[in-house]
């Protein structure tokens, strides 16, 4: 059964709470990064992408740059913007997004779980982007940001969540993007101590939403530390442990995550579109094409908008990893007639999040940037679920969550 326990959050005082919080260090370029702080020198965005205060043509990896994240948060905390909760606890998370509402609950899952598949992986991660984390982590010895995990509906818990909701909150914050974020302090013993027994006794599993990468650089530095000190696992130090929300499974919602391809292998538009058609039926469609269903894309070529329609045998409904739309637009489109052949390496593709709409698709073929765009019908919870259980493992970039987590409302120490 799965291990969550309470911290002390190291929280922004709620007149600081709006200037410091961010979008997740993942979302957003550095370029874009610099924009969204300009002016603000206490967003996070100095912590988590700290190379952004740092001349453009920095190289993001030296050590500077991760001492530098380091020490912008430790300015926050000297100068009493951020402060660390007296007591353990846990805490309750509401995100709000265009009508939609989740409510998750915030604690640290142990590594231990990590490392015996209690926590459910469902994508590889790739190697420099997990170092860069792991980074941040030694330089800090902190979680900057938590990571995102899904557990399996349980009404007890449901139920004091939604207790603790009925009481005054500690931050309830709208964002320039139109999300309300909402956070409730639950540091009262009996509920703490409540919680920590319903994952004990009733949630067998959790699984990694969003945030392979944060999972296991939390997961490996944990050890790392532990190691180091000659610890074990079970002296209650806060090195076996990393900070995550984590969501019922029934409140998430899966957008599309679509691909973006620089050029077509040396074929010109025609050829390329002769060649996909053994594979799909291709019908030109006027306007903008999203997906409707399974087996079903959107690609966008030379201004001209097609419906793709898998043909019979090009997938197995009895396969959980190669029903998926990704896999066969990999192995029928990107593999053979593209020639891409590592999606987590290949330089030649790029994944462009749901959220950012259908005309970021147009918008990056039409510049002249990337050649062709597919768009994609979003995965299930519940497909994720099947392929966790059966330690199966999703090709990248499948699945995009919404709304995001804000990072900087709650750091959580490992050094205490």
């Amino acid at each position: 059964m799965s291990v969550l326990v309470p911290f002390k959050a190291i929280r922004p005082k709620a007149e600081y709470v709006s200037k410091i919080a961010s979008r997740p260090y993942d979302v957003l370029s550095d370029v874009e990064a610099r924009a969204a702080s300009e002016g603000n020198p206490i967003s996070f965005y100095h912590i988590i992408k700290p190379e952004i205060d740092f001349p453009q043509d920095h190289d993001h990896y030296t050590p500077e740059i991760y001492q530098k994240g380091a020490d912008n948060f430790n300015k926050l905390v000297a100068e009493g913007m951020m402060v660390k909760d007296v007591a353990e606890s846990f805490y309750i998370y509401q995100i709000i997004m265009d009508g939609h509402k989740q409510t998750g609950l915030v604690g640290c899952c142990a590594i231990d779980d990590y490392f015996n598949n209690v926590i459910k992986k469902h994508e590889l991660t790739r190697p420099d982007k997990e170092e860069n984390r792991k980074n941040h982590i030694r330089y800090s010895k902190l979680n900057y940001e938590p990571v995102f995990f899904s557990y399996p509906n349980v009404s007890d818990i449901n139920e004091i969540v939604e207790g603790v909701k009925s009481k005054d909150s500690v931050y309830d914050i709208t964002t320039s993007d139109g999300i309300k974020h909402t956070l409730w302090v639950v540091d009262e013993v009996d509920k703490v101590e409540e919680i920590e027994r319903l994952f004990e006794s009733k949630v067998p599993s959790i699984y990694i939403a969003d945030g392979h990468h944060r999972t296991t650089a939390g997961a490996l530095v944990g050890k790392e530390i532990r190691e180091k000190a000659g610890g074990s696992s079970d002296d209650g130090k806060r090195y076996n442990y990393f900070m995550a929300v984590l969501f019922p499974d029934n409140q998430l919602k899966i957008i599309d995550y679509n691909r973006v391809v620089k050029d077509l292998n040396g074929l010109s538009a025609d050829e390329f579109v002769d060649q996909i058609g053994e594979s799909f039926n291709c019908e030109k469609v006027g306007g903008v094409y999203k997906p409707e269903g399974l087996h079903n894309f959107g690609m966008y070529l030379e201004g001209q908008w097609y419906k793709l329609t898998a043909k019979e045998g090009t997938y197995d409904d009895s396969d959980l990893v190669g029903v998926l739309d990704v896999t066969i637009l990999s192995k029928q489109v990107l593999d053979p007639v593209l020639g891409i052949k590592d999606l987590r390496t290949d330089k030649q593709i790029e994944f462009v999040g749901g959220i950012r709409g259908l005309g970021e698709l147009v918008k990056r073929v039409d510049s002249g940037e990337m050649r062709v765009a597919f768009a994609l019908y979003p995965v299930s919870m519940q497909q994720l679920i099947n392929i966790s259980d059966n330690d199966m493992i999703m090709p990248p970039k499948v699945t995009w969550f919404e709304p995001k987590l804000r990072s900087g409302l709650f750091v959580h120490d490992l050094a205490e």
